[in-house]
């Protein structure tokens, strides 16, 4: 009985763990994610996660990526399209850093590539 009442935390906290509201994570094969889609989730995984989600709607320190490309504008109003999208990822805006001097031109036309994806 002891041993029962010892382990009735754990299927609640599991259950909490689980249910965390961040899907589990799929692989580039599951994703059907191309080499260079491929690159860009690399970088966004070093770059751009810390702040903004790519596969669940919540917030972080930024907003949500996930579905980027299936919006008419962004957060900030601007349109979504790859220009605009570069020129933030590069410029910064706001609270975002310019990465800039951080990723090559090539690097960022991956990034781009993979968020399509989101």
């Amino acid at each position: 009985m002891r041993t029962l009442a010892k382990l009735a935390w754990l299927v609640p906290l599991a259950l909490a763990l689980a249910c965390n509201g961040t899907p589990p994570r799929k692989t580039d094969a599951e994703l059907g994610l191309n080499p260079q889609q491929t690159r860009g989730r690399h970088i966004y995984d070093q770059q751009c996660l810390v702040c903004h989600e790519a596969y669940s709607s919540s917030d972080r320190n930024g907003p949500s990526l996930m579905g980027l490309y299936k919006k008419k504008f962004m957060v900030s109003g601007q349109p979504v399209n790859d220009e605009r999208v570069h020129d933030i990822v590069v410029m910064g805006k706001s609270k975002m850093p310019a990465y800039q001097g951080q990723l090559s031109e090539q690097d960022v036309q991956d990034l781009i590539a993979y968020m399509r994806t989101l």
